[in-house]
């Protein structure tokens, strides 16, 4: 065997879409492999306590690995899906055991096997996607971002993305000059948008007769709009969401529709209660909440998603809108004497909770809440933090909101131990 080359045997599941093992003793990280394979490996980088390498031989294939369907997926192609290589029912797998890895190791859950249940599937583990970002490589061409950072891996077809949004960027003769990113978005009423990024937030030059919705994303994220409607819509379990442009909503709907029912099901409202919507995005837990509770506090920072929150939820009279930091909004509603709320549902984006939300649900006196996690590492984080204030957690179910990479969505269950 070359000197340069060490022969791993692959035990575990790595978040980040790795296999790990050990030589002599030291962990050995290497992505698009199996746990349960043995390998010749590379090591390309080296950090004294653990290295990161690459495959170079598969000398014992594991039964889980498949044939990738994307040509563009591999080492040194499109980042964007992680798990090709793996069978689905694999897939699932891989992630409840980093879920498990991360909470024991930075959540300090001992029991975590007991309590992180089987990851429920995606019905479509391809074509799933309802909106995607494309940069525009040198040549004018659209692409994502490669496992090299510095380029962009041009892309034929995006498997992972719905059909209809990639019939419409092939149909579309537009002059990428200026542009840096596109986003594509397929509403669930058959409409369809495009969301420009440029160089130094120039509007490009369009034909107004363009089949599709377009518009400029400012680069302090404020939307322009170009042509057509400001706003997607999509349907969830019935209900119809407005999203502006620039705003958050799942990838997945399907998925999206399981959350819901997960966070239902762990509140189990009685009609009753009052309940805080933290990160709340455009109103999508709490257009459901809202039918089951007695008042829902609803925060949310980005003042076009606000808006569409104010649009979404306006069948209600039971729900207060506060735009705002998740942070000040509540050591508001505590100095303002409000409260107490009997449960929360939090979804933070992929840095976790703010550093004081903790504490302030438990100054609010919640007892029952739902966080809705997008990383496993920072939920691991937030175990602990919420665990200073009482928070003990009860459950987490893994929800495959993005098949063929190696993201996870988790929904966490916490109660507060009373005194």
């Amino acid at each position: 065997m070359p000197a340069d080359l060490i022969e791993l045997d692959l035990t575990d599941a790595v978040y980040g879409g790795k296999a790990m093992g050990r030589y002599h003793g030291r962990p050995i990280f290497v992505p698009y492999a199996i746990p349960g394979e043995r390998i010749t490996a590379r090591i390309v980088e080296d950090r004294r306590s653990y290295a990161n390498a690459e495959g170079v031989e598969l000398l014992v294939a594991s039964p889980d690995r498949v044939r990738p369907e994307c040509p563009h997926f591999g080492p040194g192609r499109c980042g964007g899906c992680h798990l090709q290589h793996m069978n689905y029912p694999a897939q699932l797998r891989y992630k409840r055991a980093v879920v498990i890895d991360q909470l024991r190791r930075l959540g300090g859950v001992e029991r975590a096997d007991r309590l992180v249940s089987e990851t429920i599937p995606s019905p479509e583990p391809w074509g799933y996607r309802a909106r995607a970002t494309f940069h525009v490589a040198p040549d004018g061409r659209l692409g994502f971002v490669s496992t090299d950072p510095a380029r962009i891996e041009p892309i034929e077809w995006c498997y992972i993305l719905h059909p209809r949004a990639m019939a419409l960027l092939e149909s579309l003769d537009l002059d990428t000059t200026g542009i840096q990113q596109i986003e594509v978005r397929t509403g669930s009423d058959g409409r369809d948008m495009l969301i420009l990024r440029t160089v130094d937030d120039a509007a490009p030059a369009l034909e107004a007769d363009m089949p599709v919705s377009v518009n400029l994303l400012l680069s302090d994220n404020e939307p322009v709009n170009l042509i057509g409607d400001s706003h997607t819509r999509y349907r969830v379990r019935g209900r119809d969401f407005r999203v502006t442009a620039g705003g958050f909503f799942q990838v997945n709907l399907e998925i999206a529709g399981t959350l819901v029912d997960l966070v239902l099901e762990r509140l189990a409202l009685r009609g009753s209660e009052a309940v805080l919507d933290l990160y709340a995005g455009v109103g999508l837990f709490s257009a459901f909440i809202a039918e089951r509770a007695a008042l829902v506090a609803a925060v949310e920072s980005y003042p076009p998603a606000v808006t569409d929150a104010d649009e979404n939820l306006a069948a209600f009279d039971n729900v207060d809108l506060f735009e705002g930091g998740v942070e000040p909004v509540l050591w508001g509603l505590i100095e303002a004497g409000e409260g107490p709320f009997e449960a929360a549902v939090a979804d933070p984006p992929r840095a976790g909770l703010d550093e004081d939300v903790p504490e302030a649900l438990a100054e609010l006196s919640v007892a029952n809440l739902v966080y809705v996690s997008c990383d496993p590492a920072t939920l691991a984080r937030d175990i602990k933090r919420l665990a200073r204030y009482g928070y003990a957690l009860q459950h987490i179910q893994p929800v495959d909101m993005f098949p063929q990479t190696y993201h996870i969505e988790c929904v966490a269950h916490f109660l507060r131990r009373s005194g």
